[in-house]
C-alpha cells in the first residue's frame, strides 16, 4: 500500500511538473502589468499616462486596436484605429473597432479629469474616413485629437473602476435593476444624442434571449470566423506574454490554479481545443449567460456616421464605469449586431424590432450582478501604441503643411 501510494503521488508530481513547464506557470505576468494603479506611475509625459488609462478600455476581441501619435507641442496627442489589428470577418464595416476608439478616448478623459488635466477631444479633426479606402483612411486620419490642459481636479470616483475587468462574461443574480439605478444611467446621457434603452421586463427579455443564441448559432457555424478567433487565442502564460491580446482561458472565468492546468492541457494536447469541442463549449457558455441575466441593454443612434461609433464607445465606457460604481457588470454581446452576409437576416430582424426609422444599433450588452469577480484580460504595454519617431515626425511635417 506504501508502495501504490509512493507511485501515485510520484505520478501525480510528475504530471504537474510537465503541466506547470508546459503553460509557463513560473512566469511573471506582464500581460498583467497595466491594470495596476502604479503602472502609468513610471512614465512622466502625461499623454502616456493616460494612454496607459485607455489601454483598459473594453475592445472588441480583445485586439486593441489603438495607436497614439505624440504631436511637437507637448500637450497635444492624436489616436488612430490601428488597421493592423482589424477582426475581418465579423467587423466587416469596422463598427466594432470605431467604437473602441470611443471606449479609449473616454478612459482617457476619465483619467485626465483624474490626475489634474483637462482633455479638450475633437473627433476626426482631419474629417472622417474616405470609406472606400478604409485602411488606408485609418492610417492618415487621425479618430480624435486631444489637447491637455491643467486645472484642480476634484473627487473623481470613475478613475478606480477603470481597474475593475471591463467585461464579465458570468451569471449574474437574477435581480432586476431598481429604479435609481436604471435612473444613474440614464443621467451618464443626459447630454448626448445616442440613445440609451435597458430591457428587464419578460416579454423584451425573451425575445433577447432568442437575439443572443441564434446570433452564437450562426457565428459559431462558420469556420472562417472559428479560425479567425482561434488564431487570436493563447493558450498559456507563454503566448499571452508574447502577444498580450486576444482571447484567453479567463474570457471563460477560469482562474487560479484550474487555469494553469487547463492551460498545460491545451500546450500538451492541442487537440482538445478543435473546433468541435470550442463550439460546444461556446453554445454552453452562452446558454449560461442568457439564464443568468436579468437585463440587456442598447445603445441606438440616428445615424451610422463614424463619429456616432466614436460617441457610442465614449457612452458604453461611462456605462461600464457606472456600473461598476453600482456594483454591477456588463457584458457585450455583439454577434447580432455584426455585419456579415449569414448574420444580416438576424440583423435587420433586431433593427426592425429595437431600432425606428433607419437608426443604428451601435451596442448590445447585458447586465446585472455578477456572482462572481471574474479574471482581467491581457493588455500590451503602452509604449506599443506610442509610433515610433520617424512617424511623428513625417506628421509633424504634414501638420505644418495644414
Amino acid at each position: 500500500m506504501i508502495r501504490f501510494t509512493i507511485l501515485g503521488i510520484s505520478i501525480l508530481l510528475v504530471v504537474a511538473t510537465a503541466l506547470s513547464i508546459a503553460d509557463g506557470f513560473f512566469l511573471d505576468q506582464n500581460y498583467l502589468k497595466p491594470w495596476q494603479k502604479s503602472y502609468s506611475d513610471q512614465f512622466t509625459d502625461p499623454r502616456i499616462k493616460l494612454a496607459a488609462c485607455g489601454l483598459l478600455a473594453a475592445n472588441g476581441h480583445n485586439m486593441q486596436p489603438w495607436k497614439v501619435r505624440l504631436d511637437k507641442n507637448k500637450n497635444v496627442f492624436y489616436l488612430f484605429a490601428d488597421n493592423q489589428r482589424l477582426s475581418q470577418e465579423v467587423d466587416t464595416s469596422a463598427q466594432q473597432v470605431m467604437i473602441t476608439q470611443g471606449t479609449f478616448l473616454e478612459y482617457v478623459r476619465v483619467g485626465g479629469n483624474f490626475m489634474g488635466y483637462k482633455t479638450n477631444i475633437i473627433l476626426f479633426p482631419d474629417g472622417e474616413y474616405d470609406e472606400g479606402n478604409l485602411t488606408k483612411s485609418m492610417q492618415d486620419k487621425p479618430v480624435a485629437k486631444i489637447t491637455l490642459s491643467l486645472f484642480d481636479s476634484g473627487t473623481c470616483t470613475p478613475y478606480e473602476y477603470m481597474f475593475q475587468p471591463d467585461t464579465n462574461r458570468g451569471a449574474y443574480e437574477n435581480q432586476e435593476l431598481t429604479p435609481e439605478e436604471l435612473q444613474q444611467f440614464f443621467a451618464i446621457n443626459s447630454s448626448g444624442t445616442e440613445k440609451l434603452d435597458i430591457f428587464q421586463d419578460r416579454k423584451n427579455k425573451r425575445i433577447l434571449d432568442n437575439y443572443v443564441l441564434k446570433g452564437a448559432e450562426i457565428e459559431s457555424g462558420i469556420h472562417r470566423i472559428s479560425k479567425e478567433s482561434a488564431d487570436i487565442f493563447r493558450k498559456n502564460e507563454y503566448e499571452k506574454n508574447k502577444y498580450r491580446y486576444g482571447f484567453s482561458v479567463e474570457g471563460q472565468g477560469i482562474s487560479g490554479l484550474k487555469k494553469y492546468f487547463v492551460q498545460g492541457m491545451l500546450t500538451l494536447f492541442p487537440f482538445i481545443n478543435s473546433e468541435k469541442i470550442s463550439t460546444d463549449m461556446y453554445m454552453k457558455t452562452v446558454q449560461e449567460e442568457v439564464n443568468n441575466t436579468p437585463a440587456y441593454g442598447l445603445i441606438i443612434t440616428t445615424d451610422n456616421s463614424r463619429t456616432e461609433q466614436v460617441k457610442s464607445g465614449m457612452l458604453y465606457s461611462r456605462l461600464v464605469l457606472e456600473a461598476h460604481a453600482l456594483g454591477l457588470a456588463v457584458q457585450p454581446m455583439s454577434q447580432v449586431i455584426e455585419e456579415y452576409p449569414e448574420m444580416k437576416e438576424q440583423h435587420d430582424k433586431i433593427h426592425r424590432d429595437y431600432a425606428q426609422n433607419g437608426d443604428t444599433i451601435q451596442m448590445f450588452f447585458r447586465i446585472g450582478r455578477p456572482v462572481q469577480e471574474f479574471p482581467r484580460s491581457m493588455r500590451r504595454d503602452v509604449m506599443e501604441l506610442i509610433e515610433k519617431w520617424m512617424h511623428i515626425f513625417s506628421y509633424m511635417v504634414l501638420d505644418m503643411n495644414r
